[in-house]
């Protein structure tokens, strides 16, 4: 990779006194007790909750991936972790879930509400024939009955699989196909953007392919009717009303659920995630890093179906008894004030969003957020893509007034939860950089061949010790899950897994994730220097007149390889927007890393995790076939963008 120096603008944030005073953690000495402790430290992990019965062993090997099993012959309950023993501990009046509807309509479910409505939800699955081990799948949107349903699910000891309800009934099939899910719980549809998205007949449509028959369950949520596909949600549960279910105690090691996230080139990845190893992750990487506390109200608007919203939405917020907030709609919906009357109306304290989100906000403008009562929070993360420093500095800002700490945290859906990130009672900040790894968990940023390199140079991005959290494969081939863990060391030998992300760390151990190592670019005609996209998508981003930009990796006859961008513009721009973008990376970055062409689209194609499918515009551009695209929510933007490529390589080709 290029030898430039990475450095994050602005210098070092300190968190404010009256923050770090009442955090959960302050004592920075945290890093080295983790070191001189592994594995036993991570028993404050599994103290977080309570085991029907206690582990014998912290840690050991195994001989399939993740090669280590942690908190052995420990037994315990998902879901009585994160409703029955707040009730128990006086605690039931308490808020557990504020669901927001788009239309306005809200439901709160205090924590005694939602252990009656969690044992109805698992009886009725009960009677239906689930029992320990057998999976469900949850076909829903951001509707209080979701996490319910997984809660229900997790009571029994049977793992559930939640599937974006915008993927389409063939995806649904394919995740229960390869899950073994028997059982479906969905509904008849939900509202976005104003509008009705039917959801029960994409179902009904998909499920007719699987090779067994499903037993399916549907809850009226916008038509006040029963359902023509299975069982009918509300008359199951009124037939179980006011039954309880004794949660199952599950080993350490049993399932907690599966999913999915879409891998570089945008098929489905199925994984895994086991009771007793993810759940005190979650737990405490919640207390650490986001600092939840059971008096906080939580806003994560990430979808459920992710790892971010398993981990951050529903399991760590309701392990420590706080309260989780549920949107329902689009952001925008009925207007641009919706996120900040959320948090204004509903005392949120912490809010965790994506950078994309963030500069949406920045582009409506700083009168929105201005305009409402902010001071409940206290403090901001973002999570799911890299975060521009200027970016950072206005979400300090606008948002947090320069008095809410700001945790740009990094993960996987494979790492389970939160795994660089700076601890906000503990860590300066640095806008542009996530911050080290967690105590106990060891990044490197190594070359190619798995050489450490020094400050201030990109390479790859390898984690050196295992912990409590990390995925199994879902009917993945023994030897493609195996690659997470060869490409730099050996099972057995050493423990180094890949992420599969350029990195570069400074010299104070901050690390700045660039993104996938398939984007990474040799720039110059003899040189061996290479640049990320991502750092050229930066350069370009700066020009008021980009809305969004993506930047991929694409052939050249005589350099081999040279950027191309794809950029779409706003009202700002005018005639020259293709050359002030070239412009602008020759002097700010490098004349070799000019984009060869710079194309002008209405928008790029996103996929529903919210990034943006790099691979379908190498495709396009090379004039191969399309790759795997049915995890993109709109399709129809490669047509023009099609046109696009061959209007203005046609146009060279006759110059």
């Amino acid at each position: 990779m290029s030898n430039n120096s990475y450095t994050s603008s602005g210098g070092r944030i300190s968190p404010p006194e009256e923050f770090v005073q009442q955090t959960n953690v302050t004592d920075s000495d945290i890093y080295d007790e983790f070191e001189d402790e592994w594995p036993d430290c991570w028993e404050r992990a599994a103290d977080f909750l309570e085991w029907d019965r206690p582990h014998d062993t912290v840690v050991e090997s195994i001989e399939d991936p993740p090669y280590s099993r942690w908190f052995v012959g420990g037994k315990l309950n998902a879901s009585e972790n994160c409703v029955d023993r707040h009730v128990q501990a006086g605690r039931g009046d308490a808020p557990a879930l504020r669901w927001i509807g788009e239309s306005g309509v809200t439901k709160t479910y205090t924590y005694s509400m939602l252990q009656r409505e969690v044992n109805e939800v698992a009886a009725m699955l009960r009677e239906i024939g689930v029992s320990a081990g057998d999976p469900v799948a949850l076909y829903m949107p951001r509707i209080p009955e979701l996490p319910i349903a997984m809660l229900a699910a997790a009571r029994l000891g049977a793992p559930h699989v939640v599937v974006f309800a915008e993927y389409s009934g063939d995806i649904l099939a394919s995740f229960m196909r390869e899950t073994g899910a028997r059982t479906l719980v969905t509904c008849d549809g939900f509202y976005q953007d104003g509008t009705v998205r039917s959801l029960s007949e994409k179902a009904k449509n998909g499920t007719t392919e699987l090779p067994w028959d499903v037993t399916s369950v549907t809850l009226a949520h916008i038509h006040d009717s029963e359902s023509d596909f299975g069982f009918d949600f509300d008359r199951l549960r009124e037939e179980c009303r006011g039954a309880t279910v004794t949660p199952v105690s599950c080993a350490s090691d049993d399932p907690l659920f599966m999913c999915y996230a879409s891998g570089p080139t945008g098929g489905p990845i199925g994984m895994e995630h086991v009771v007793g190893e993810y759940l005190p992750y979650v737990a405490w990487t919640a207390a650490t890093v986001l600092d939840i506390k059971p008096a906080d109200t939580f806003w994560c608007p990430a979808g459920i179906e992710w790892i971010t919203g398993h981990s951050y939405v529903v399991y760590g917020p309701l392990s420590h008894g706080a309260t989780s907030i549920l949107y329902e709609g689009a952001p925008a919906y009925p207007d641009k004030h919706r996120p900040w009357r959320i948090i204004e109306n509903n005392e949120v304290t912490q809010f965790y969003t994506t950078p994309t989100a963030i500069r949406t906000f920045r582009e409506w403008g700083e009168e929105y957020p201005a305009s409402h009562d902010m001071t409940s929070l206290r403090l901001l993360g973002t999570v799911g893509q890299r975060i521009e420093p200027e970016t950072w500095q206005w979400f300090y800002r606008n948002v947090g007034d320069e008095r809410c700490p700001i945790v740009d945290t990094w993960y996987q859906a494979e790492t389970g939860g939160i795994t660089i990130s700076t601890i906000p009672g503990v860590c300066d900040m640095k806008p542009g950089a996530v911050g080290p790894p967690l105590p106990g968990i060891e990044a490197t940023i190594v070359d190619a061949d798995g050489t450490e390199v020094d400050p201030g140079e990109a390479g790859y991005l390898v984690l050196e010790k295992p912990w409590p959290g990390f995925f199994r494969p879902v009917e993945t081939p023994d030897r493609e899950a195996r690659e997470y863990w060869t490409e730099f060391g050996e099972p057995g030998a050493d423990w180094v897994y890949f992420t599969e992300d350029g990195a570069v760390a400074d010299q104070d151990g901050y690390i700045t994730v660039l993104g996938r190592l398939d984007d990474v670019i040799n720039i110059g005609y003899y040189s061996k220097n290479r640049v990320h996209v991502s750092e050229i998508e930066r350069v370009i981003a700066d020009l008021p007149e980009v809305e969004d930009v993506a930047v991929i990796c694409g052939g050249h006859e005589i350099r081999g390889e040279a950027p191309y961008a794809f950029a779409v513009a706003n009202d700002r721009a005018g005639s020259e927007f293709e050359e002030r973008i070239t412009d602008k990376v020759e002097y700010d970055l490098a004349a070799q890393a000019r984009p060869e062409a710079v194309f002008r689209v209405p928008d790029l194609p996103w996929t529903y995790a919210g990034g943006i499918l790099r691979q379908v515009l190498k495709d396009l551009l090379n004039d191969d076939p399309l790759g795997n695209t049915d995890l993109l929510r709109n399709p129809d933007i490669l047509d023009t963008i099609a046109v696009e490529i061959r209007r203005q390589i046609g146009q060279e080709e006759l110059e």
